[in-house]
């Protein structure tokens, strides 16, 4: 997957939140950098969803194999 990385998606909304919480913005600036945090914050939720599932397929047996689930079943 090319593009930022999740920690870069989530300083950037860090940035985009303090920047909208400073109150000195004119309206068009807010609505950019508001639709920017959805952007990044939906790109945020698709890599952890892809990454909860693959937790879901790979579980660690007690002996240290390791086995790949049946999403299916």
């Amino acid at each position: 997957m090319s593009g930022p990385s999740l920690q870069e998606d989530l300083a950037r909304l860090d940035a985009i939140v303090r920047a909208l919480e400073a109150n000195d913005l004119d309206l068009d600036k807010a609505l950019a950098l508001f639709e920017e945090g959805v952007e990044r914050l939906r790109a945020a939720r698709e890599r952890l969803s892809g990454a909860e599932l693959r937790l879901k397929q790979l579980r660690e047996a007690a002996d240290g194999s390791v086995r790949v689930d049946d999403l299916a079943g």
